[in-house]
């Protein structure tokens, strides 16, 4: 049994180790399950608080640490626990709210000048830089030009985009620009380890605010790097929760059309969707989806990668729409279906994406439940805000970051919203159009943050924003076998519009759905 000792105990840890901490953080220590130490999960609640450069100790820095002592088995509930106790509504009597936020379809237009190209980076410095001045420890930043001003040896805080970045003999070199001027920053393990370790995983074009002291004329040693990062939950109010029983299902790369398109898995899913598959509990809560979110990807389309004729069981485009239209159309007539593109489908390849022609998908748009969406888009479900993006950039964050690989998408994401931007890298595998907004900046902070692409399911959360990578309904491909992605094709992610609580479904073992 935990005395007020234990707590007094954990508190004063946190205060030794130099954080605050936050009176939502003191409410999780006293609610940690019995089973854990409460010193344990301080140090560790500490260890968060620090990779994520915080002077407090949050209430997510402590459930952060509960997750990672309590071990995989209870991280999230199983199909055995999951909704019990609770009674699903019935999703047939309660009308969609459905609230599209942000959709790029209408702000796609760019003329492919080079004036284009300087106001999209422009608009891109201008709303990431005053993002980052909304952090306390940011308000205080001034331009490079004034910063190249200052006396040597002062302190200075300047924001600014990496230009480039060069790593070698254990110190990384960081040339910053802003509209006016540039400045070269030097980033040591001696200076700061923690600016350092940041640096190293710095994006090219991301937009970051460094206290650096003056060395010389245009150089400065960094003591800190700071992102425009989102805020903690607790700093940005409560989650737009639904006052709704309802679920949503999400789900990506479908790929139909593709040799490797898993298909009696889906049509399992379709047949839970409509109450007829699964026990009695499972097709109660199926009774309470109320919406399918597909994050890009429908079809495998037409010509995306050379040699891609031999892995095509339909080798038309508009055919497979239509048959992926035909398979959707199988839901119930109550559940609303939001559909985004991916690099698969039959739109520019450049983001931010349209929504797919009605030339080419023609089916999707003579469903009245179906929502046709660019990628990405901000959709607000019942009160709840979603980000869907396919990911087509973590190729190019793979290439560039280290330790960042295809089977972990959750570590992306989180840099995603560090950099509160979706594709900060220009000029490699994902191209960017020049519009003159950049819609890629992550101005309004989900409550749940939906990708696809690599095929692998992941579940986590970040500063309490849900995350959510959807796998795939795509077998191994040779591409992915070349490369030792290992794919979980035939899983949906189930979430609790009321409480955010979440559930992965795998559809591949009918043992499961008896």
């Amino acid at each position: 049994m935990r005395t007020l000792g234990d707590v007094r105990e954990a508190v004063l840890y946190v205060i030794r180790a130099g954080f605050q901490i936050h009176p939502g953080a003191l409410e999780a220590l006293r609610e940690a399950p019995d089973v854990l130490d409460v010193l344990e999960v301080a140090k560790k609640a500490v260890e968060e608080a620090r990779k994520s450069g915080e002077a407090f100790v949050h209430r997510e820095h402590v459930e952060e640490a509960i997750r990672a002592l309590s071990g995989p088995g209870e991280k999230a509930p199983t199909l055995e626990t999951w909704g019990k106790g609770k009674k699903p509504a019935s999703a047939k009597e309660i009308g969609a709210d459905v609230d599209v936020l942000i959709d790029p379809t209408t702000e796609t237009s760019s003329s492919g000048r080079l004036d284009d190209l300087v106001d999209y980076f422009r608009d891109r410095f201008k709303r990431l830089s005053s993002l980052l001045r909304q952090r306390i420890d940011a308000r205080d930043a001034v331009s490079i030009s004034r910063a190249l001003r200052a006396m040597p040896n002062s302190e200075v805080k300047l924001i600014g985009m990496v230009r480039a970045k060069k790593e070698r003999e254990g110190k990384i070199l960081m040339l910053l620009e802003d509209e006016e001027a540039e400045a070269t920053v030097l980033f040591t393990p001696k200076a700061s380890i923690s600016a350092y370790e940041a640096a190293k995983r710095a994006m090219p074009d991301q937009v970051i605010c460094v206290r650096a002291v003056k060395m010389g004329k245009d150089l400065f040693l960094a003591k800190d790097l700071m992102s425009p990062d989102i805020p903690m939950r607790e700093d940005r109010g409560r989650p737009s929760s639904s006052q709704e029983p309802l679920y949503a299902v999400l789900i990506s790369d479908i790929h139909y059309g593709s040799t490797g398109f898993v298909e009696e898995a889906f049509k399992r899913f379709l047949r839970w969707l409509n109450g007829s598959l699964g026990n009695r509990r499972l097709r109660e809560i199926a009774g309470a989806v109320k919406y399918v979110v597909v994050a890009g990807d429908l079809v495998d389309g037409i010509g995306v990668y050379p040699g891609q004729e031999a892995e095509l069981s339909i080798t038309d485009i508009s055919r497979q729409y239509e048959g992926v239209a035909a398979l959707l159309a199988e839901a119930p007539e109550h559940v609303e279906l939001i559909l985004s593109p991916g690099n698969h489908d039959a739109c520019r390849r450049a983001l931010p994406q349209p929504a797919i022609p009605k030339a080419y998908a023609e089916p999707l748009y003579s469903d009245e439940r179906v929502h046709v969406l660019g990628n990405p888009c901000l959709v607000a479900l019942h009160g709840v805000k979603f980000l869907i993006y396919h990911g087509n950039s973590f190729d190019d964050m793979v290439s560039v970051v280290p330790g960042l690989s295809f089977d972990r998408p959750l570590e992306m994401m989180k840099l995603m919203l560090k950099a509160r931007h979706l594709a900060p890298i220009y000029g490699m595998k994902t191209p960017l159009a020049p519009t003159g907004r950049d819609m890629l900046v992550i101005e309004e902070v989900p409550d749940v943050f939906h990708t696809g692409h690599v095929h692998v399911t992941a579940t986590g959360a970040y500063r309490g924003v849900l995350l959510i990578n959807s796998g795939a309904w795509q077998a191994e491909t040779a591409y992915q076998r070349a490369r030792g992605i290992v794919p979980t094709p035939g899983r949906a992610v189930l979430v609790d519009l009321r409480t955010l609580g979440l559930v992965e479904l795998d559809f591949t073992r009918p043992e499961l759905w008896a």
